[in-house]
């Protein structure tokens, strides 16, 4: 069974493309935003420790996965149990629109107004991708490709999606 890592800007198509491995392998999913963050407001980050746990108990539940999200302080905690990984590096631009394009993610908001009063927060985040260096930056994202010895895979448009 594959073990597959996707990370990249917010709005780059992470969700979309592990949705699509997913069924087409038959693959376990899992986003990290719902094991990244505190039930908050403001949104506070988890300790690393108890969404590691949490990862960990994922993986040790599934013979094959395919794990999402743009935290590579989380990605690193099973970057040496995957065996392919895809790196969603969209302009910033193709990130924004997307972003404002987005259907409803029930998952991380309570209706779709909830989502879209974040979305003026959420572009200005996106923006900041190549300037940021923090875990979600393009500077953490390149050094976690860079580094990763098996399968990999760089995608710099929105189509077409492998899969």
């Amino acid at each position: 069974m594959k073990k597959i890592l996707i990370f990249g800007n917010s709005g780059a198509g992470k969700s979309t493309l592990a949705r699509k491995l997913s069924t087409r392998y038959g693959l376990a999913h899992l986003d990290l935003d719902t094991l990244a963050w505190e039930a908050a407001t403001p949104p506070v980050r988890r300790p690393l420790q108890a969404s590691g746990a949490q990862l960990d108990e994922f993986v040790a539940a599934h013979a094959g996965w395919v794990i999402e999200g743009c935290y590579t302080d989380l990605l690193e905690l099973v970057a040496d149990a995957a065996d392919e990984i895809y790196w969603l590096n969209l302009p910033v631009e193709t990130c924004m629109e997307n972003a404002r394009s987005r259907p409803w993610e029930p998952h991380k908001y309570a209706s779709k107004r909830e989502q879209d009063a974040n979305l003026t927060m959420l572009l200005e985040w996106i923006s900041q991708y190549p300037d940021r260096h923090d875990t979600f930056s393009a500077a953490a994202h390149t050094r976690l490709y860079n580094e990763f010895s098996g399968k990999k895979h760089m995608l710099t448009r929105n189509t077409p999606w492998p899969g």
